[in-house]
């Protein structure tokens, strides 16, 4: 290691989360640029970034040490120990270590006494800042803090080194040597690394307070000090001259810990026990059975060229040796199936597989629908099989839990994840630490653009907008929180699991990997992320939950159970002219993959009526391949010709119009063209892709000279080379995008021949999303299918199918108690209907009768079959609630009482007598329950004035004129800025038949904001934009609806059938006007009146406050006069 005597050992990164501020590459540049030979990493508790550590370290010809700062407890003490892996027996014993402090308990530390058990292969160092000698001795307590030194050095003898600091944070320099002395134990020089340069201190400090959730100013918080830097040798050597041989034993320990994590090749377990050639025969012996059903099932003819592929994959797979793959997915998809756990068609490459298809991984011919195995596994470009397996949602775990059972809890595992400081969030972070007021933290964030598939830097965003900068320049404390927030961005913050991911190894995980624990999940999780696990030699497979699945599955379930009809998903006819007609309408809410506006326009231009169709669409409605829909709709009706270029190419890309859309299809470009095998097709799609113009040199070299041997000229071969490239670099994996095809085309098949149970099985998967729900209703409603309001005695949990229409669930009402609705559910289903509030209230545990729960259940109307008012259950929800608490106690108690019979039903405790809520009223609190209308529209009151003005409703809109004045009520308001930094909105309206959404550019934004209030009704002025089928609206002016009940009513005559009800026709307006009222009091119903009063000629009278006296009990109608 040449002439330098100092390595630092203490380096921390990123991975201590919220405590290390440097990344592996910091630390590795950092160590270049010293010249330093060596350096350890010692993370606090964690082995995360182990791995990476080592083999980013090798690659530059630095030797890593692998080590940890592990959290321990003694009798009187907590406080840290620095372990170093010697060789792999140490390096084992600190994955223990590691994974027991996570797995075993839940404060993150270990009893001392844990190093008896696992020392071997470990070089100990006492600890420094922060250890558990320095902690003793922060107390006083020499004695201790020498009878544990003492005993650590009989465990680890001479593998133990006492660590000598000088960074001005709890050294006690002079008492560890006396220890040092008193024990003959050497001491080493070592500087806890924490950040990369002195003046990063101030943003460290910012990231430690962030970990404890205080401000940077509290003044109890433990700070550090700036020594906590990356010191040169040069730096340390000088520190420490008067102790050399401090210095010089950090060499010797980097000679003693010669050791890295090694990648590893990958490794299964052992499918059912069996060796290798036993996976062989039993993988062979499985494909061929299966094929053989398939073939019967589906009645191929042409069996040879089935029989071929078989072999040729076979083939391929033996000879990469991955049998035991295929068996293990093979056999947990099999298990799914036979306890009817829906399993998806397949995702991703591994749909192009016979193989998978006759073992039942997946549910695609691929030989039906052209699909190339060699796009999964190329035997000329060796890389793991990656099959991703769709479950429905509510099932998975069922799933998970097989294969821990089969396999081993402990051979199973999730995949650790590490969410970092993004520009929004770092600066929020920061803000709060530094005590800045949160609205100017949050003005400032809302300028950073906020795009989570493409998120932007803070930098970006400080170059990109001139008003940040601005801040930055005018305000020391915003300069400040940008700096700090520079500094810190892209540093993890926290761990999580990966949504899907498991590896399943070939012996219990800890022997070869360290493992950590979500306090989320029982399950043991790997301390690798993805990346690093797979170099580990873990072979990951992933088990997601598809939530299409859940509501094929309930909609199959529902439709058995209200119509006796049993459905298999899998054997509907893929060519239903039925179910492409419903895709030619664009009517595709809820259509997996097809539901968004944009698909909506493309299929009303297209008019799929093949499923080759639905699958290019799946592959085209993306950035960059869009581009080609013009050209392939175009091409499908006749109006242009497709472009083959050459005849030999026209059989795989006739059923794309020309357009090429496939990987698939450039690699048989290649392969037809240029005689590529498949697997340098592939080689030649991946280079393509990634646009490195060497391989693409040597490619293009390759496919023209191929294509001159079959006679085609140098010209074409290299006009044809260009057009397939420009194609290649987006081109789409058909064999994912025919799998997902295929479930778009289950759930129109579902939505075209049992609309309603459908829709009712995709609400109950929304039902806590009340946007989705809104758009739910609405599609229901122009599809004839009626919406019938929550009811304590018909609803259940979940979204029902009633008559032919949707019964609302109870569980989907806002703010109320899940466990508490499915309480009435259970009781109703055991006992009967309520058969009234007294009833509701007695028969029920009085946690339900809570205030939240009645307040919710009445705004939403689910008493009304028992009490049609609303407010009156409103108002009885304290008398209820005793009533409830009442009847707990005489049943409990078991007692006769003396009026037991009287009594027997509470009913003689009156609940109060009041008016029921206005309808704008009762719609408004309607909306607070469900989040939409569902009894009316709060524009019904409003219809006559807009029938009156010629304002239209959305469906009136034809795009016949360029303006209209459309009614609407606001359901949501989506703020925006344009690349130029300028506000804009989406502002979503409703009314009684639709729901829609406008655009508001920022002159109009700025001038109606104080308007755009969801639930507030309003009349827009639009400008149509018509483009291909599909109307924008952009908004010219914007005004509330009541702007045009302002105008007054000379007079009103109203009808009553009793005489109090004047006293609340009084209660209702307001005097100070010019407006007349008549009362007519009608006997019986009859048309002649009893008497007729004039209540006076000062009132002021508007339509708003005529709606509001046509809601009083007793009003039979109101004429103007």
């Amino acid at each position: 290691m040449g002439n330098l005597n100092y390595i630092p050992l203490r380096a921390t990164s990123q991975y201590s989360l919220l405590e290390g501020a440097m990344q592996i590459e910091s630390i590795v540049n950092k160590a270049l640029n010293h010249k330093i030979p060596a350096i350890g990493l010692t993370d606090r508790n964690n082995l995360f970034g182990a791995l990476e550590f080592s083999e980013k370290l090798i690659e530059k010809g630095i030797q890593p040490i692998i080590g940890c700062n592990l959290s321990f407890y003694d009798q009187k003490m907590d406080g840290s120990i620095v372990c170093l892996a010697k060789n792999e027996e140490g390096y084992k014993n600190l994955i223990r270590l590691s994974s027991e402090l996570f797995l075993s308990n839940d404060s993150e530390k270990l009893n001392l006494n844990k190093l008896s058990d696992f020392n071997k292969g470990l070089i100990l160092l006492s600890g420094g800042y922060g250890g558990l000698i320095n902690n003793y001795l922060k107390l006083g307590l020499k004695k201790d803090a020498l009878d544990l030194t003492n005993k650590l050095k009989k465990i680890f003898q001479d593998r133990f080194y006492i660590e000598i600091q000088r960074m001005g944070k709890d050294d006690f320099e002079n008492d560890l040597l006396d220890i040092s002395s008193d024990l003959n134990l050497p001491v080493v020089a070592s500087n806890t690394i924490f950040f990369e340069s002195k003046d990063r201190f101030t943003s460290h400090d910012a990231l430690k307070a962030i970990k404890e959730s205080t401000t940077i100013n509290n003044s109890n918080r433990e700070t550090l000090t700036s020594e906590f830097y990356f010191k040169s040798p040069d730096e340390m050597i000088n520190l420490f001259d008067d102790i050399p041989e401090a210095i010089n034993n950090s060499l010797e320990i980097a000679h003693r810990t010669a050791f890295k994590v090694s990648k590893s090749e990958p490794r299964l377990p052992k499918f059912s026990g069996l060796d290798s050639q036993g996976e062989t025969d039993e993988l062979v012996n499985q494909a061929k059975e299966g094929l053989k059903i398939k073939i019967q099932e589906n009645n191929i003819i042409n069996e040879e060229m089935y029989w071929d592929r078989l072999k040729n994959e076979l083939d391929i797979i033996i000879s990469m040796n991955f049998p035991g793959y295929f068996l293990i997915v093979a056999d947990f998809i099999k298990w799914s199936k036979s306890k009817n756990i829906p399993v998806g068609p397949g995702r991703g490459s591994g749909a192009g597989s016979l193989v998978a298809w006759a073992l039942t991984i997946t549910d695609l011919d691929p030989i039906k629908f052209n699909l190339i195995f060699e796009r999964f596994l190329n035997p000329e470009r060796i890389s793991l099989p990656d099959f991703d397996i769709d479950f429905c949602q509510d099932r998975r775990e069922e799933v998970i839990e097989y294969v821990q059972d089969k396999y081993g809890k402990d051979s199973v595992a999730q995949i650790i994840t590490f969410g970092s400081l993004q520009s929004r969030a770092v600066l929020r972070d920061v803000g709060r630490v530094l005590g800045l007021p949160y609205g100017q933290v949050d003005r400032i964030c809302k300028l950073v653009p906020n795009n989570p598939a493409n998120p932007t830097t803070l930098s970006e965003a400080i170059d990109g907008d001139i008003r940040i900068r601005e801040e930055r320049d005018n305000d020391d404390d915003i300069a400040s929180m940008l700096k700090i927030g520079l500094e810190l961005e892209g540093l993890y913050r926290n761990a999580s699991t990966h949504a899907a991911g498991l590896v399943i190894g070939d012996e219990p995980l800890q022997n070869t990997i360290p493992l950590y624990r979500d306090p989320r999940s029982e399950m043991p999780v790997t301390q690798f992320n993805m990346k690093w696990v797979e170099a580990a030699g873990l072979v990951k497979f992933d088990f997601l939950g598809l939530k299409t699945l859940t509501v094929i599955e309930k909609a199959i379930n529902l439709i058995k159970q209200k119509k006796d009809i049993d459905i298999d998903i899998s054997k509907i006819p893929l060519d239903d002219k039925a179910t492409f007609d419903l895709l030619g309408t664009g009517n595709t809410i809820g259509i997996f993959q097809l539901e968004s506006s944009g698909m909506q326009d493309v299929l009303r231009n297209m008019k799929p009526d093949c499923f080759e169709d639905i699958i290019a669409l799946v592959a085209l409605y993306r950035p960059g391949p869009m581009d080609n829909i013009p050209k392939y709709i175009a091409c499908k009706k006749g109006h242009d010709k497709p472009d083959y270029m050459d005849d030999s190419l026209e059989k795989i890309l006739k059923e794309t119009y020309g357009v090429i859309i496939y990987q698939e299809q450039v690699m048989q470009t290649a392969q037809i063209l240029s005689n590529y095998s498949l697997g340098e097709a592939d080689i030649l799609r991946r280079a393509m892709g990634k646009k490195i113009k060497s391989e693409m040199d040597a490619q293009k070299e390759r496919f023209i000279s191929g294509a001159i041997k079959n006679g085609i000229n140098e010209k074409k071969a290299d006009y044809i080379f260009e057009q397939v490239s420009v194609f290649a670099g987006y081109g789409f994996n058909k064999s994912h995008a025919a799998a997902y095809a295929l479930i778009a085309y289950q759930t129109a098949y579902l939505k075209t021949h049992f609309p309603e149970f459908f829709i009712t099985a995709s609400m109950s998967l929304e039902k806590d999303n009340t946007d989705k729900l809104s758009v739910f209703v609405n599609d229901a409603k122009q599809m004839g299918i009626r919406i019938l309001p929550p009811d304590i005695n018909k609803s259940k949990m979940d979204f029902d199918v009633e008559e032919n229409h949707i019964r609302y669930g109870l569980g989907a009402i806002k703010n109320t108690s899940q466990r508490d609705m499915n309480q009435i559910n259970d009781e109703v289903i055991k006992n009967g209907i309520f058969n009234d509030l007294y009833e509701f209230a007695q028969r029920l545990d009085s946690s339900v009768l809570s205030k939240k729960n009645l307040e919710f259940l009445a705004y939403s109307g689910a008493f009304d079959s028992i009490e049609n008012n609303r407010n009156k259950v409103f108002q009885s929800i304290n008398i209820l609630s005793s009533i409830s608490n009442a009847a707990m106690e005489k049943n409990s108690n078991n007692q006769d009482y003396l009026f037991d019979d009287e009594f027997d039903n509470f009913s003689h405790i009156p609940l109060p007598e009041v008016d029921k809520w206005t309808t704008s009223e009762s719609l408004e609190k309607e909306f607070t329950a469900v989040g939409f209308y569902l009894s009316g529209h709060p524009l019904n009151e409003y219809e006559q004035i807009i029938k009156d003005r010629k304002i239209k409703y959305y469906k009136d809109i034809n795009g016949s004129e360029a303006k209209y004045k459309i009614a609407g009520t606001i359901s949501y308001v989506k703020e925006r800025k344009s690349q130029r930094g300028r506000n804009f909105a989406f502002v979503g309206l409703t009314d009684e038949n639709s729901q829609y959404e406008i655009t508001l550019f920022s002159d109009i934004l700025f001038k109606v904001r104080n308007f755009l209030i969801p639930g507030l009704s309003i009349i827009a002025e639009v400008e149509i934009q018509s483009n291909d089928s599909n109307l924008r609206l952009l908004t010219i002016d914007l005004f509330p609806i009541e702007e045009l009940m302002k105008k007054n009513i000379n007079a009103l005559k109203i009808y009553v059938n009793k005489p109090e009800t004047i006293l609340k026709i009084r209660e209702r307006v307001v005097e100070n006007g010019n407006s007349k009222i008549l009362v007519q009091i009608l006997i019986n119903g009859d048309s002649k009146f009893q008497t007729e009063l004039k209540l006076g000629n000062n009132f002021i009278i508007n339509p708003s406050i005529k709606a509001s006296i046509k809601e009083i009990e007793g009003v039979l109608k109101i004429e103007e006069i």
